[in-house]
């Protein structure tokens, strides 16, 4: 919980917008800040086909991946405490948002949001990504997977 309030009170990064949700509502007013008032948008999660009971095992790329088209994006990620917070973030930098079909290796069928940050100058050195991925700020994009309880939202615009 001292994480969750800690990250929730930090400053955010150069060019980026924060917000922890506490409810539905104020998750939506959030995003309607980012895209405007009048902007229609959606929500993209992780979705899992089947009832699995393997937490954690390895996939594979079955296609792939569809990139969406998306100007704006606010990720919101799940934050552990009592009651449900919303780690909502936007960041001005380009990110690119994919669709990627898996497999799991007990046969599980996963539609996986996954979201490319292109630039990553500005982020903290000691960010977990560049100990995991060895590598630098700003070398290289940094892509991770949604889980299925995190939410990415996109404006639609008419075609």
């Amino acid at each position: 919980m001292e994480d969750t309030l800690r990250q929730c009170e930090t400053k955010p990064i150069k060019g980026e917008t924060k917000f922890c949700a506490t409810s539905l509502e104020s998750m939506l007013g959030f995003t309607q800040a980012i895209f405007g008032i009048n902007t229609k948008f959606k929500v993209l999660s992780t979705t899992h086909f089947t009832e699995s009971t393997a937490r954690l095992q390895n996939y594979t790329i079955l296609e792939n991946p569809q990139e969406i088209s998306a100007p704006k994006i606010v990720a919101c990620h799940t934050m552990p405490y009592p009651y449900a917070i919303f780690y909502c973030h936007y960041q001005e930098s380009e990110s690119k948002v994919f669709k990627v079909l898996l497999d799991g290796e007990n046969e599980e069928k996963v539609e996986a949001v996954a979201v490319c940050h292109m630039d990553t100058s500005r982020w903290s050195p000691e960010h977990v990504s560049f100990r995991v991925l060895g590598i630098e700020p700003g070398s290289s994009p940094v892509c991770h997977f949604f889980p299925a309880d995190n939410l990415v939202w996109i404006p639609i615009f008419p075609s």
